[in-house]
Parts: C-alpha cells; sequence; structure tokens
C-alpha cells in the first residue's frame, strides 16, 4: 500500500449524532477519531429570536467535526458509515469530505506513510 492511499474523511454533523457516528465508525473497523466543536452555516435556515426585547438572528450553528485518517480501510466504508449514523433527513444534517494525505507520521515511534495510521 502506497502513502497515496492514506485519506483523512472530514464531515461536519450535528452534535447530537456523534455518538452515532462514533458507533458506526467502530463498526467498520475506524474506530480513531479525532472530534472538534465547530460552529458554521450552510443550507440550514438562520434561527431568529428575542433577547431583553431585542430580536437577534443566529446564523452559525453548532456543529461537531470529526476528522478519521484511515489506510487499511475504504474511505468509502468510512463516508458511508458517517452518512448512515448522522442522517436525519433535515436540512443541517452535515457535510463529508475526503483528502488525500501526502505523509503521516507516528510522533512516538517514528513510523512514516501507511505504518503511522
Amino acid at each position: 500500500m502506497s502513502d497515496a492511499d492514506i485519506k483523512m474523511v472530514t464531515a461536519i454533523v450535528r452534535p447530537d449524532k456523534l455518538g452515532d457516528v462514533k458507533q458506526g465508525l467502530a463498526e467498520v473497523g475506524a474506530p480513531s477519531l479525532t472530534v472538534t466543536n465547530v460552529s458554521g452555516r450552510g443550507s440550514q435556515p438562520a434561527k431568529k429570536g428575542q433577547w431583553r426585547g431585542e430580536e437577534y438572528v443566529v446564523d452559525l450553528h453548532q456543529k461537531v467535526k470529526i476528522e478519521c485518517v484511515v489506510a487499511d480501510i475504504p474511505a468509502d466504508d468510512v463516508v458511508d458509515a458517517i452518512a448512515e449514523a448522522a442522517h436525519t433527513g433535515e436540512p443541517g444534517d452535515g457535510k463529508i469530505f475526503v483528502l488525500p494525505v501526502d505523509e503521516a507520521v507516528q510522533v512516538r515511534t517514528g513510523a512514516e506513510g501507511t505504518e503511522a495510521v
């Protein structure tokens, strides 16, 4: 397997779907992940509210970003697992991106390439 076979799958999903996504990834053999709390906007509509008589608009929605680097598991399997676990059918379900990884190095051992993943 060459280093070109290392992929990073990045998903932006609803925070309440994180548990389902973690389980789905574990089931396809990709339990390693990094999770970051993020906010952003896409096709999900803005929310309007009032606070102390003033109207305000919330157009940045709270999401979680999940990053999963794989070498020995097809990225398509990871994408399918995330998409299935995060799906609600409503606007704001999220997005998934697949990127090539040029190099990987494990800090502890110095292993490189697919051995580092």
